[in-house]
């Protein structure tokens, strides 16, 4: 559900993710809180998210991976392989849930058959969001939130779009979103242009009088 966002998922601030993970993962809390970590520290998509193979996260011995990896075939406009650091936070969620062993998908489906549906992952939060009281949430407002962040800390949209894997810059701008105070942090930046104010015309100067080695106050200076 996205409520007066003009189309665009809602943002999360850093108090509702704290709810939403702590009391809003409560149907399957490992796995919910793993998927909601997975799309918010990653910033991928829910689809990337969802079609993730255990391979792709946990090595041989089942330890979590220094990278997450979103092959090709499974990103949008199956452009490039991406592979995300894992961020100390996204290592924690995803070493306590850890899938069954019998499954070939981070995050299987009923029975064990394939993965769990874009459309289950999406049900599965809105369900969280109602415990909590959270509107306007979809499981885009995780990649958003991200991406955005990543842009208010000063990171270049070049490492971001690195990231987040848009085709263009001009798509990764479309999931950005900036606050009036950055507009207005931004248009007093322009202070710096402002002309130095001249002396007012009816000011006295000191008039020097210049002579070889020697510098001379007239009277009327004192």
């Amino acid at each position: 559900m996205k409520i007066d966002r003009h189309g665009q998922a809602k943002i999360l601030t850093t108090e509702e993710i704290q709810i939403l993970f702590n009391e809003g993962a409560t149907l399957n809390p490992p796995r919910d809180r793993a998927l909601f970590a997975v799309m918010l520290y990653t910033a991928c998509r829910v689809n990337e998210a969802v079609n993730l193979r255990v391979r792709d996260v946990y090595d041989r011995k089942g330890f979590v991976r220094p990278v997450v990896l979103f092959r090709k075939g499974n990103t949008k406009g199956k452009l490039a392989t991406r592979t995300i650091p894992v961020l100390e936070d996204l290592r924690k969620h995803l070493t306590d849930y850890h899938p069954p062993k019998w499954a070939n998908y981070l995050f299987p489906g009923r029975h064990g058959k394939g993965h769990i549906t874009s459309d289950a992952a999406s049900w599965i939060l809105r369900e969280a969001c109602k415990r909590v009281d959270i509107e306007g949430v979809s499981t885009h407002s995780f990649r958003r939130t991200a991406l955005t962040q990543l842009s208010n800390a000063g990171i270049p949209l070049r490492v971001i779009q690195e990231i987040s894997g848009h085709r263009t810059l001009d798509e990764l701008y479309k999931y950005l979103e900036v606050r009036p105070d950055q507009v207005r942090g931004a248009i007093s930046a322009l202070s710096m242009l402002s002309p130095v104010e001249s002396a007012e015309p009816n000011e006295q100067k000191p008039d020097y009088t210049v002579k070889p080695g020697l510098v001379v106050l007239k009277s009327g200076d004192f």
